[in-house]
């Protein structure tokens, strides 16, 4: 018998009807297989190559009204500053076994800034945002244009900018940080550098230089007509995105088709430069369901994770099923389906790891309207 002491490979055979008889010859075998760290397709494809995607993730919820506590005990034990970086806490799906991953690409967490702190300005590839369910008061200054953070703002975070934030107020806040870390985690392309400890600047305008430039809708600079990878705006705010949803219902109720389905309407942020996505691996959209709406089943290859921005309704992710309200997040992997159904209206803010498939070609959807996948 060949010694396999240390192999990281172990090989079981079965007597199941799709696998060889077994043997103390195919026993052997696999042993031969163990030393050589080899592994046989025929006992792996079923979970190498299932009909559809079966996700390590799970449909799961996190309470809001659970996370800011925790996150306001945060800052009074933990200090902001180098080593930890940021005072930001991750969802860790129940299914990948206690990493701080959302899903398998994306990672979600709730960060917090006492009055009067920096978070210190650092750099990383990873592709990252910044979206705000309350309050106001920070502004992350990136590449020293200093943006201000409010209630319902969306702010992307293409990788590799130094940024850094700084709360100019008396009150704490609040806001979810969203990356594709596991993505670069499992691809093994992650790189991370430190900046000063303080940001750039003190100042705290209205309005960003990338909205000065940028922030005016079908209009662009002729000094930058070149595409780039990701969004040159810093900012897409809560005013604009409001009226592009309430006009897409007022739109509906006069007989235009301008929503997904029935009382659902819906938006991407976008690249102003290219009309795509504003990450390379990441999507961001905001929907809302107008009172009495219940949404078709849908699925997609990819996950996504939701956070409630208003409102009250039911979700249902596979056969998980949860009553949401504002600030609450939930996770829908990978083929998982979802519906969603509200009385007396429901605003979401939603992203997911969609780019990502959309360039391997490997991006399917489908939903109760549809016979087959697309």
């Amino acid at each position: 018998m060949i010694v396999t002491d240390g192999s990281p490979v172990s090989i079981v055979a079965t007597d199941a009807d799709d696998q060889p008889t077994r043997t103390p010859e195919l026993e052997a075998l696999y042993r031969g297989f163990e030393s050589e760290l080899l592994v046989p397709l025929w006992t792996e494809i079923g979970d190498l190559m299932p009909p559809s995607p079966r996700s390590k993730a799970l449909p799961h919820l996190w309470r809001w009204q659970a996370l800011l506590p925790m996150a306001e005990r945060a800052g009074e034990l933990v200090p902001v500053g180098r080593g930890g970086e940021r005072r930001a806490i991750a969802l860790a799906n129940p299914g990948l076994g206690g990493r701080p991953f959302a899903t398998p690409t994306l990672w979600a967490a709730i960060q917090y800034l006492n009055p009067g702190e920096d978070a210190p300005v650092h750099r990383h590839t990873q592709n990252a945002f910044r979206f705000v369910v309350e309050g106001e008061g920070v502004w992350t200054v990136v590449d020293g244009d200093p943006v201000a953070m409010r209630r319902g703002d969306f702010l992307p975070q293409a990788g590799w900018h130094w940024h850094g934030h700084h709360n100019v107020t008396d009150r704490p806040m609040a806001w979810i940080d969203g990356l594709d870390i596991p993505f670069q985690h499992f691809a093994e392309s992650t790189f991370f550098e430190f900046g000063p400890d303080e940001v750039e600047t003190r100042e705290a305008p209205e309005r960003s230089r990338s909205e000065r430039l940028w922030g005016h809708p079908g209009l662009r600079p002729l000094t930058h007509l070149r595409p780039t990878p990701a969004t040159p705006l810093l900012a897409y705010r809560w005013e604009h995105t409001d009226r592009a949803l309430t006009e897409q219902l007022a739109l509906e109720a006069e007989g235009h088709g301008a929503t997904v389905e029935p009382g659902h309407a819906a938006v991407r942020y976008t690249n102003p430069t290219t009309g795509d996505d504003v990450m390379p691996t990441l999507r961001a959209e905001f929907h809302r369901l107008a009172p009495g709406t219940e949404t078709a089943a849908a699925r997609e290859v990819g996950s996504s994770v939701f956070q409630v921005f208003d409102g009250t309704g039911r979700v249902t992710v596979g056969e998980r099923s949860w009553s949401v309200e504002r600030g609450d997040l939930f996770v829908v992997p990978s083929w998982q389906p979802l519906t969603l159904t509200t009385e007396n209206g429901l605003d979401l803010f939603r992203f997911s790891d969609t780019p990502i498939f959309e360039r391997l070609y490997q991006h399917r959807a489908q939903n109760d309207r549809q016979e087959n996948p697309r």
